[in-house]
């Protein structure tokens, strides 16, 4: 599995915006929603990526709800739920497709023909469990520690 341009800048960007986002200061501890919009100027500026590629990362992310977005003046982009509520494994999938190692474990794949003697899916398999496990139990808000 390679992570594309895609993937690795749609966790930078998310970063960012968990980085320089303000608690909303009428929502409780429980519940640290922000209320300022980022603008996506600022964050490309930041993170060193065009702002159009930002702008087609952050439309596939609000496309699926990762986070909210306004158009216009005070426009801009915003986390829908808090850090620790981000799995990196979720993003990953939504930028990248899949992230299966080889392309017979991808969701929906025609069944190989070689499956039943096949020497190496065990193998692949468990790297696949491996992958999808490790980047479920990170989350945005582990990517934010400095360590």
């Amino acid at each position: 599995m390679i992570v594309s341009t895609r993937g690795r800048y749609a966790l930078r960007v998310l970063v960012d915006m968990a980085e320089h986002s303000q608690p909303d200061p009428n929502s409780s501890a429980n519940q640290p929603f922000h209320s300022e919009r980022i603008p996506l100027k600022e964050i490309a500026e930041r993170q060193e990526i065009s702002q159009k590629y930002v702008e087609s990362i952050m439309t596939l992310l609000s496309k699926n709800n990762l986070v909210d977005a306004a158009h216009g003046k005070g426009g801009g982009y915003k986390l829908n739920r808090p850090a620790k509520d981000y799995k990196i494994g979720d993003i990953l999938r939504i930028t990248e497709g899949t992230l299966a190692p080889v392309a017979c474990l991808e969701k929906n794949a025609e069944e190989c023909k070689r499956k039943p003697i096949c020497r190496t899916l065990k193998l692949w398999s468990k790297l696949d469990e491996l992958i999808e496990g490790y980047l479920d139990s990170v989350t945005l808000a582990d990517l934010m520690t400095k360590e």
